[in-house]
């Protein structure tokens, strides 16, 4: 206990030495979100970067999370604990490939997951969130084809709610939400009769017909709080719980195993800890390093989606 306290110490006075500010995914331990000062989903959390007078902003998420918030923010240093907190979704979607595919495929709109490199939303047309995918689909010309790029449940939901036939979806996925199975799922609904299912849209599509609420992480929670029930099932990454249990600390959220390890973790988020951040904010490193150039290709795409809202 003395060694944690030691470093949340020594986190407190490197923020106030670096004029830093600390930002944290709802998906991180509890303990970092406690130490942020803001927790928040990826978009959220770049809009507040821009709000603060600092120099240095401490991104306690995953890699693409921080190049979002660089390329708003390029005149501050962005840091993050770990750099290999990457993600599966990004991985599963190489720029390359993208390039590859725009070039046999002339006249498609590319509409980008926020869940994607750098790279990739330099090469994108728009970008989404999980919680303005729908909106921004729609926003699109209906005769102009679509490449939903790269999360094959949330494309499906979101064709799914358009009704736009012509949309192709990128083959990718989240290792933590792909794997969350159905049968799970109704063994929870058998055990937790009275409970109310939350689901993120990049859960299988059989998961999502089984949900009495669809929606972001945020939303999620903003949904769990405002309902007048006491019991929930939450179909996403369980580092939520800290979040909902802070607004709502009557209520019961129970979170299902999913395949890929009988837990509902995602590995990349976890792998930031206190010692990293500190470490992170005493040196500035990892840092993302991002050229002009590709700041401002990839500021397009940001600044559409964030018209369309």
């Amino acid at each position: 206990m003395l060694a944690t306290a030691s470093i949340t110490e020594e986190i407190a006075e490197l923020k106030r030495a670096r004029r830093a500010i600390i930002l944290a995914h709802h998906y991180q331990d509890p303990e970092i979100q406690d130490l942020a000062d803001a927790v928040g989903d990826s978009l959220e959390l770049a809009r507040k970067a821009r709000a603060f007078e600092g120099d240095v902003i401490a991104f306690c998420g995953v890699w693409f999370m921080a190049e979002t918030a660089k390329v708003l923010n390029p005149e501050r240093i962005v840091i993050v604990p770990d750099r290999d907190a990457g993600c599966s979704l990004v991985d599963s979607c190489p720029a390359g490939k993208l390039r590859e595919w725009k070039a046999k495929n002339p006249g498609y709109a590319i509409v980008s997951y926020i869940n994607t490199s750098i790279e990739v939303k330099a090469e994108s047309d728009i970008l989404c969130t999980s919680r303005n995918a729908v909106n921004i689909v729609n926003s699109i010309p209906a005769e102009q084809p679509i490449l939903f790029v790269p999360d094959i449940n949330l494309g499906n939901y979101v064709r799914e709610q358009t009704g736009r036939a012509d949309m192709k979806i990128w083959q990718g996925a989240c290792i933590v939400h792909a794997t969350f199975a159905a049968r799970k799922l109704s063994r929870a609904r058998s055990e937790h009769p009275s409970a109310l299912v939350a689901a993120h849209p990049e859960c299988p599509g059989d998961v999502l017909a089984m949900a009495d609420f669809i929606g972001s992480t945020s939303a999620i929670i903003d949904w769990c709080a405002a309902q007048n029930a006491s019991e929930f099932i939450v179909m996403t990454e369980s580092g939520v719980r800290h979040s909902l249990e802070k607004l709502a600390p009557e209520k019961t959220f129970h979170f299902i195993p999913n395949e890929q390890c009988n837990c509902s973790e995602c590995p990349y988020m976890k792998r930031n800890t206190l010692e990293k951040l500190r470490d992170a904010l005493r040196n500035l490193s990892p840092r993302v390093d991002l050229s002009p150039e590709l700041i401002e290709r990839a500021r397009r795409p940001i600044d559409r989606m964030l018209a369309v809202q």
